[in-house]
C-alpha cells in the first residue's frame, strides 16, 4: 500500500490524490509503472474557483476489460466521495509504450474527465503539450520519476503540435454555438490560445497565467477578454461568445517566430 504525502497544500486536494492513488495501485498492481500530478497544481498556476486536479498514469501494458472496469467504478466513487471537486478530476491511462510518441498517439486509452468516462478516448493535439508539462512540472505519487520514463519535448515538435491544436481544436469551435455559450469554456479557449501563441513566439511553453498576462502585453485590443477569462470562476458567467471567436480568428492569422499560421 502506498502512503501518500501532503502532496498539495490543499488538504481535500490530498484526500482525492490519496484515494485515486491507493485505488489504481490496487487495480493494477504490477503492471502501474507510474501515478503522477500534473497540470496547474504543479506549476504554481492553481485556482481553486476554476481549476481541475490533473493526474497521470502510465501502465506497462493497456488497460483490459475488467481494468477499465474498475477504474470507471473508481472514479465514479471518488466524484461520490469528493463532491467539492465532482466533474474537475481528470486522470489518463497512458501505455508507457506511448510515451516515444511526438503525434497523438493513434490507439485510445481510458480517460476520465468533466465527471465522464471514457474506455477508449482518442489523444488530441494537445497530446504533446501535456507530455511537455508532465515531463518539466509532474509530481510524482507512485513509481519513479517521470524523466527517466521519457524524453523531454523537442521545442520544434512543440511548436507544431500548438499550431495542430490551434488548427484542428479550436478553428472549428467558432461556428460551434453551443460550445461558446458556456463560460467555462470561453474562459478555457481564451487561456489555451494565449499559452499556443506564446509558445510559438517563444519556443517555449509555460503556465497560462504567465501566457495570458504575455498576451495582454503583446496584444491589447484583447487585453480585457483575457483579464475576463482570468478571472472567471465556476458560478458566474462570462458571456464573451463573439469577442471568444473573435480572438481564435485573430490566432490563426498571426505570423510569429517563422511560422505561418493560415
Amino acid at each position: 500500500m502506498v502512503v501518500i504525502k501532503k502532496i498539495t497544500k490543499y488538504g481535500d486536494i490530498n484526500g482525492v490524490i490519496d484515494f485515486l492513488a491507493l485505488g489504481v495501485e490496487d487495480i493494477f498492481g504490477r503492471v502501474l509503472t507510474g501515478f503522477y500530478l500534473t497540470g496547474s497544481l504543479t506549476y504554481g498556476d492553481f485556482e481553486p474557483g476554476r481549476s481541475d486536479i490533473d493526474l497521470a498514469a502510465v501502465l506497462e501494458a493497456p488497460s483490459n476489460p475488467e481494468q477499465i472496469e474498475r477504474i470507471e467504478k473508481l472514479h465514479q466513487a471518488a466524484e461520490q466521495k469528493f463532491k467539492q471537486w465532482a466533474g474537475r478530476i481528470e486522470c489518463s491511462y497512458i501505455p508507457r509504450a506511448m510515451l516515444a510518441e511526438v503525434l497523438p498517439p493513434k490507439e485510445p486509452r481510458p480517460y476520465f474527465g468533466a465527471g465522464i468516462f471514457y474506455p477508449a478516448a482518442d489523444y488530441g493535439n494537445e497530446w504533446l503539450i501535456n507530455r511537455h508539462f508532465l515531463y518539466q512540472n509532474g509530481v510524482t505519487i507512485i513509481g519513479p520519476d517521470f524523466k527517466t520514463l521519457a524524453a523531454p519535448v523537442e521545442i520544434k515538435d512543440l511548436k507544431e503540435a500548438c499550431i495542430r491544436d490551434l488548427r484542428r481544436e479550436w478553428v472549428p469551435k467558432i461556428n460551434d454555438e453551443k460550445f461558446l455559450a458556456n463560460s467555462h469554456y470561453q474562459s478555457y479557449v481564451v487561456l489555451n490560445l494565449c499559452r499556443i501563441l506564446y509558445a510559438i513566439a517563444n519556443g517555449d511553453a509555460v503556465s497560462k497565467k504567465v501566457a495570458a498576462d504575455w498576451a495582454k502585453e503583446k496584444y491589447p485590443q484583447f487585453a480585457n477578454l483575457i483579464q475576463t477569462a482570468q478571472a472567471w470562476h465556476y458560478g458566474i458567467e462570462m458571456d464573451r461568445r463573439l469577442e471568444t471567436a473573435e480572438f481564435i480568428r485573430f490566432a490563426v492569422n498571426v505570423n510569429e517566430s517563422g511560422f505561418q499560421i493560415l
